[in-house]
């Protein structure tokens, strides 16, 4: 797919619908682009269709969950250079350590402000931009 800019591209998985509204709302302002699944197979064809910058990964989805999804997108080398952050409401001690196991970059506790996420997005994409020897293009905020 091709894209419609230069802005940086979020895959937004989430099975809840208002969660994808909230969170997709507030990056799309604050400059993303963002592309949404609601489960880990959607999650899967979206990372191969529109190579999406990042992925925000709930870890509880339904048809496949989170964990599973980001194992096989850090195992098929077409997905595997996207840095996955993974999205989870549970905070239990070991879940953040299982969450890099699986593959993912970061890990963010949920509920958590839409700006806290965004914060934790534009660290990830430097610290890949950097191990990349690029500089990393701020997001512009759109009008609106």
């Amino acid at each position: 797919m091709k894209r419609s800019d230069d802005r940086p591209r979020v895959l937004l998985v989430d099975d809840y619908p208002d969660a994808r509204e909230m969170y997709g709302e507030y990056l799309h302002y604050s400059g993303y682009e963002v592309i949404e699944a609601a489960n880990g197979v959607e999650a899967l064809q979206r990372a191969v269709d529109d190579k999406p910058d990042i992925i925000l990964m709930d870890l509880s989805l339904p048809v496949m969950d989170g964990w599973e999804a980001t194992r096989r997108l850090k195992a098929d080398e077409r997905t595997a250079r996207i840095p996955i952050v993974a999205l989870t409401g549970h905070a239990l001690a070991g879940i953040s350590e299982g969450a890099r196991q699986a593959g993912c970059d970061a890990f963010v506790t949920k509920p958590c402000l839409p700006e806290d996420l965004v914060v934790q997005i534009r660290r990830v994409l430097q610290h890949v931009d950097a191990a990349k020897g690029r500089k990393t293009a701020k997001p512009a905020r759109s009008a609106g």
